[in-house]
């Protein structure tokens, strides 16, 4: 087992070891590279464009048309080059992409100056292998020196050749042009491009701006057609999203922009401004930065595709003190020969330099369009490094997917299969308004990237986020997000650099709270005083500047951000109010039951005759039934409560009044009228009494049948109140007012008519005074709603409720208590009173005897 064991140990360990030497070993076709840095013979060529050399002639003292000096070698230009030179071997060395035809290319310097490109571009469009252009009338079988164009290196120089290669119609594949402008295919009908539209990178920024909550920003641009573009493209795009650009700039880039720069970062430090949007070319972005560390400026930084990655930026010192940069960079994959094929290339270089013992080439007597660096034959395996840097890695796939989508293109012109083409350029001419139509129309995956264009030679390509991380004085770079469409981003991969690593914020004026709006102060809408939004208004949107009127039927509180219906409450059986009500109305009902018993139990005799005999169980019963209909005043009303609460809570009472004023009636005929009283108290305590008692509760029922007739149902009530209230107390309607009035007031005038009638009547000698209880308690029902009427109109709706059963319950409670009170104590206490004789005057009409004649007696 250990043996077994042992030998497994040692397989896996001789597999490792070939795995990683077979990883090691560079390609067999890199050992037939050819030395020549720019330019390889083919079947079909290409031309290339680079920046491989800075511009050393002074531009401003330029008056005639001679050379324009660039000796100053641009690494990563260069690099770019040797890309180029990478790839075109790569696929040579693949046979399956063009079987049996060899792609060979021309690479030029551009300088990045419109009028050194314009050498390299005539000499791509010169007749065949030779120097002449002809001038013709039809160009469509017309041998252009190259079949496409990869390059160039922006979009300024881009736009110069750009016009003059769609006349040819001949394939402009560039890899870092990103004007919006080449869209436009009327223009630019040839080009096409391997990195994004500088309108998408637009939209990147405003959505990063967004994302974060940035809306007080300035933006600057390099004073060029990038520059100027992109700055134009950000602030329309800021517009549209409510983000306010604060401040624009332009950095020169022909003359000295210090004092330019000076000016902008003045700006900024007035307006205020925490977020900066750089849309600028590397050169102007430099001397930006400068003045930025100069003055010890921190902010936020959004940086574009053209100076994210740049070295010469990167190793400026003191560029830690800036602040947080956060840029966009193409999204592209790694080239991952790139290194060692360049390493092995510039070792050959070396070799052959040190065997053949030449002198460097004077750069003084070669043609820049036949040896656009001279400097070059000077590089070792010790500058291979310069494809290495951050900036090269991440932007080498543009320029391989450029060459590549050619070579696809030519794929399909020449109806290739994997093995031969049906057409061969040695026998049949391929001009270049053959192959556009196929590379508008490449779909296929380079390095796990798919990439394909649409109908603006655009690609499908979108940005990386990068965040700066400043360490020991040096800068990397980490990736935080992409964009495709929309932004995705880490939040928790970015440090601030805020103290304590919070996001910066830059906006002109904080946030309204919730149910506020916006009142715009100046000329930006991001500038701003908050207004609360008052009762029945709210704030529709988070940018409203003014607050929206409810909807009719809904209401609103102070500072709300929407309308609600009302809700209605009412005294419900579980209140404190309504149980304490409904206690007192059953302890009261309860008495009544008991002065009804004993009314009953001494029904006949002298003292129940006397206060009304049937009457007085009818008062009663109608007494009783009024502390019963408080029930309607509880709980939730409805169309038929509300019909018969205020009716029955008026008729009941006046049954009552209205036997007492019969009696009070009787009353008056005894004492004011002696002489005629045996004659008429008979009627009067017979069917008069009933007269009386119909009389007034039919003059009563016609009151409450026109308040029935007149009031408005509850249904209709409601549906006619003016919303102006979230909660309110859900009360019947007591409309109209005047005959609720006439309601309450006729049976106040009962009640007076009664008292009235009694309070001066003659007292009895030794008789039971029937006229007091009377007196009293009409005078105590009278005086308990006069008190009520002021009470009540300055009441709320729940209160007023609650104050009327108080009131009936109140006048219930002096009419039992004083009528019908004294006459339970004589039953109850005194029996023996309760004869014909101690009630003779109320029972047989004899006058009362004053005082003084009983004394005479």
């Amino acid at each position: 087992l250990v043996f077994c064991r042992m030998a497994m140990q040692w397989t896996l360990m001789a597999l490792c070891l070939l795995l990683k030497t077979g990883h090691s070993e560079n390609p067999q076709w890199f050992k037939n590279i050819s030395t020549n840095l720019f330019r390889s013979p083919g079947d079909i060529l290409l031309g290339g464009l680079f920046p491989i050399n800075q511009l050393t002639s002074n531009l401003s003292q330029r008056v005639e048309p001679d050379d324009i000096h660039c000796d100053s070698v641009d690494a990563y230009g260069l690099a770019m080059a040797l890309v180029m030179k990478y790839t075109v071997d790569e696929i040579n060395a693949t046979p399956d992409l063009l079987p049996d035809v060899t792609l060979g290319f021309e690479s030029h310097d551009c300088c990045r100056q419109p009028a050194v490109i314009m050498k390299p571009t005539l000499r791509f469009l010169t007749t065949g292998s030779s120097d002449e252009l002809e001038v013709k009338c039809n160009y469509t079988e017309y041998m252009t020196h190259v079949t496409a164009v990869i390059g160039p290196c922006n979009s300024e120089i881009a736009a110069v050749i750009g016009k003059l290669l769609g006349f040819f119609l001949m394939p402009q594949v560039s890899y870092r042009a990103t004007s919006d402008e080449f869209s436009d295919k009327l223009q630019y009908p040839s080009f096409v491009r391997t990195v994004p539209s500088d309108r998408w990178q637009a939209a990147a920024m405003v959505q990063l701006l967004n994302r974060f909550g940035w809306n007080w920003v300035a933006v600057i641009g390099s004073d060029d057609e990038y520059g100027k573009q992109g700055k134009q493209q950000v602030s329309s795009l800021a517009s549209d999203a409510n983000i306010c650009v604060a401040y624009e700039g332009l950095i020169p880039i022909y003359g000295d922009p210090v004092p330019m720069i000076r000016e902008i970062l003045d700006r900024i430090k007035e307006t205020k401004v925490g977020v900066v949007v750089l849309f600028s070319v590397s050169q102007a972005t430099t001397a930006f930065f400068k003045e930025v560390i100069r003055v010890n400026m921190t902010a936020v930084w959004v940086a574009s595709t053209a100076w994210a990655l740049h070295s010469g930026l990167i190793t400026l010192p003191g560029i830690e003190t800036i602040g947080t940069v956060l840029a966009f960079a193409d999204m592209t994959q790694p080239v991952s020969l790139l290194s060692p094929y360049v390493q092995e290339l510039f070792a050959k270089l070396e070799k052959e330099r040190l065997q053949q013992g030449t002198p460097q080439p004077s750069s003084s007597s070669t043609s820049p369009l036949d040896n656009p660096c001279p400097d070059c034959w000077n590089l070792s395996s010790l500058n291979a490094s310069i494809v290495d840097t951050e900036l090269v890695q991440r932007t080498a796939f543009s320029v391989y997917a450029a060459i590549y989508s050619v070579a696809h293109a030519l794929h399909d012109t020449l109806g290739c299969s994997a093995n031969k083409c049906s057409r061969h350029p040695r026998s049949n001419r391929i001009y270049p308004w053959q192959v556009l139509p196929k590379l508008q129309k490449v779909s296929l995956t380079l390095n796990g990237a798919h990439i394909e264009f649409d109908g603006q030679g655009n690609p499908s390509i979108g940005y990386d986020l990068v965040v700066w991380i400043f360490q020991n004085n040096t800068v990397t770079f980490r990736d935080i997000g992409t964009f495709i469409r929309n932004i995705t981003i880490n939040m928790q991969s970015i440090p601030w650099h805020t103290g304590n690593s919070v996001v910066p914020t830059s906006t002109c004026s904080s946030d309204c709270q919730a149910g506020q709006v916006r009142i715009v102060k100046g000329f930006h809408s991001c500038c701003f005083d908050c207004i609360d939004c008052k009762e029945g208004t709210y704030q529709n949107k988070t940018d409203d500047v003014q607050c929206t009127p409810c909807p009719s039927g809904q209401w609103s509180t102070l500072c709300s951000t929407s309308c609600t219906l009302p809700t209605y409450t009412y005294l419900t059986w579980k209140s404190y109010e309504s149980v304490g009500l409904a206690l007192a109305g059953a302890l009261l009902l309860a008495c009544q039951a008991w002065v009804g018993f004993v009314l009953f139990k001494h029904r006949g005799t002298a003292l129940v005759s006397a206060a009304g005999g049937p009457l007085s169980g009818l008062s009663l019963i109608s007494l009783m039934g009024s502390c019963v209909s408080l029930v309607l005043f509880i709980g939730r009303p409805d169309d038929t409560v509300c019909r018969l609460q205020q009716p029955l809570n008026a008729v009941f009472p006046t049954v009552t009044l209205s036997t007492i004023l019969a009696i009070s009636l009787q009353i008056v005929c005894v004492t004011e009228f002696p002489e005629r009283a045996p004659t008429h108290l008979e009627n009067l305590r017979g069917p008069g009494k009933w007269v009386v008692v119909l009389a007034c509760c039919g003059l009563q029922m016609g009151l409450c049948g026109w308040f029935m007739k007149e009031g408005p149902s509850l249904t209709r009530y409601v549906a006619s109140l003016e919303v102006n209230f979230l909660t309110r107390f859900l009360s019947c309607p007591v409309e109209p007012v005047l005959n609720f009035g006439l309601m309450l007031g006729f049976n106040g005038l009962l009640s007076l008519i009664s008292f009235m009638c009694t309070f001066m009547a003659m007292k009895p000698v030794k008789q039971y005074n029937l006229a007091r209880d009377i007196t009293i308690s009409s005078l105590a029902y009278c005086v308990t709603w006069v008190i009520f009427i002021p009470i009540y109109a300055g009441l709320s709706d729940k209160d007023k409720s609650i104050a009327q059963i108080v009131v009936t319950l109140l006048s219930n409670i002096t009419l039992v208590g004083a009528y019908y009170g004294p006459k339970c104590y004589l039953l109850v206490k005194h029996p023996d009173l309760n004869t014909p004789d101690y009630f003779r005057t109320f029972l047989e009409g004899a006058p009362p005897i004053p005082p003084e004649e009983t004394q005479d007696k």
